[in-house]
């Protein structure tokens, strides 16, 4: 029997703005409350290396007489069990004992992690490690553009990788992406949307920090697409990075100074009626799941209303309601296409399927993880568990004996393509490639579509 009474006295409180957060004797109780559920439950052992090692850290009192569950948990205990935590959400999805299944217990696992780091670099500082990792943006914005080839240039030095992974602790064998010789929003400035554009309405973009100043050919085949259908895209200007890289370092003060940039910046768009769509899940998640608590106000929970996944934009409004345009001229006979967490953690379905089947394509679905998530399988220490939990993943895209491998989550992508050696496109690419569009990458074992195009 625990000694730990398992429903909350309280809910608990995961918004930064409430006074409760801060407390360190309240997350202290929240934490241990927590831990001890999931120590008694332990169906989440396969997620990630943080459950492992609580239950074996529990285990450990246990056996030698000093606790009957994870009261005795200490600082350090807690510490590593968090820092095994790369925030994949997928034990939330399976927790029976959640808000989101009406269960009393108020189990939140990837909340009570994050805000134990939270109150962590509060206390010590935020490491430099994390602050360079939290601030995709400004790197993007040093380097990408006419630089980007001599970056390109440095970055691919092992050497020099090796610096890094000493002075920065980025792992030198992660494979960096490139810097866009011309950024996102230099794009879109000289672009000339064709006439049709606007005959159906407006949405706006978020690109996220990846899709602006690393690989913008996301970005920019979602422009096609949603041209092609009639839609005038819209650049919402003092757009910034979406803030999960502080979080996932518990600089959460500056992930709120980003959260009311993004509210400032896409406000007005929400008030024209346009909505959000993001091509990044990870993104589209704190958008739409954390702006709320990050920021006080209404306005934060209007623009999260308004945010979309891409994809399951595209499938709603176009899709689902007839109007996709299915006259495709090419097609692709069979895509593995992975299923990133942070998609399935909106609980939104697989709307990539069902757009890229439109197209003709076969499709094998692979639920696994990459184990990169955000920041965490970046880091040095952390490297090559990442990669051992994400051969699951790797063994599914390769088993599926497919053409062209394809995730929404770039990051996913990267590991995939290092692993496999093979592309690994979005969805949304290969869409626009299939109307035509240009697209690096996929010309081989690619067909015309039928006659009047696939169906």
């Amino acid at each position: 029997m625990s000694a730990i009474d398992p429903t909350p006295k309280r809910p608990p409180a995961y918004s930064p703005n409430d006074a409760r957060f801060w407390d360190e004797a309240d997350l202290d109780q929240e934490i241990h409350r927590i831990f001890d559920i999931c120590h008694s439950c332990r169906m989440c052992l396969a997620y990630c290396p943080s459950f492992p090692d609580l239950f074996a850290r529990v285990d450990g009192y246990i056996g030698k007489g000093k606790a009957v569950g994870a009261e005795k948990l200490d600082t350090a205990d807690i510490a590593s069990v968090v820092d095994n935590c790369f925030q994949c959400k997928l034990c939330y999805i399976k927790c029976p004992y959640t808000d989101d299944e009406g269960h009393a217990w108020l189990v939140d696992y990837p909340r009570i992690a994050m805000r134990e780091k939270a109150l962590r670099a509060r206390r010590h500082g935020v490491t430099l490690q994390d602050k360079i990792l939290g601030e995709p943006q400004l790197l993007g914005e040093l380097t990408a553009g006419p630089q980007a080839r001599i970056a390109n240039l440095i970055s691919a030095q092992s050497l020099l990788r090796k610096v890094g992974e000493k002075t920065a602790g980025i792992s030198a064998k992660f494979p960096l992406p490139p810097f866009a010789v011309e950024p996102f929003q230099a794009w879109m400035k000289k672009h000339r949307p064709p006439p049709e554009a606007g005959a159906a309405g407006e949405v706006t973009i978020f690109a996220s920090c990846y899709g602006d100043y690393n690989v913008t050919a996301p970005s920019i085949a979602a422009v096609h697409v949603l041209e092609k259908h009639g839609y005038r895209v819209l650049y919402a200007e003092n757009q910034t990075c979406c803030g999960m890289p502080n979080l996932d370092g518990g600089d959460v003060p500056r992930a709120q100074e980003k959260a009311r940039q993004n509210v400032s910046a896409l406000l007005p768009h929400v008030q024209a009626g346009r909505p959000i769509l993001v091509p990044n899940p990870t993104c589209s998640m704190t958008l739409s799941k954390e702006l709320g608590s990050l920021v006080e106000g209404d306005d934060a929970k209007v623009v999260a209303a308004a945010t979309w996944d891409l994809m399951k934009w595209v499938d709603v409004e176009l899709r689902r309601k007839k109007k996709l345009n299915r006259e495709f001229t090419r097609k692709i006979d069979k895509i593995g296409y992975h299923a990133p967490c942070h998609l399935r953690a909106q609980k939104i379905a697989f709307p990539a399927v069902q757009l890229l089947e439109a197209t003709g394509a076969e499709v094998e679905l692979v639920q696994e993880c990459s184990a990169v998530d955000g920041t965490w399988g970046m880091k040095s220490q952390y490297y090559e568990t990442g990669r051992k939990y994400a051969q699951r993943l790797l063994r599914g895209m390769r088993d599926a004996e497919a053409q062209l491998f394809a995730s929404d989550c770039p990051l996913a992508a990267l590991r995939i393509a290092h692993e496999l050696g093979s592309a690994c496109k979005h969805p949304i690419e290969i869409l626009a490639w299939a109307y035509g569009f240009p697209l690096e990458g996929v010309e081989e074992g690619a067909h015309a579509a039928p006659e009047g195009g696939a169906k």
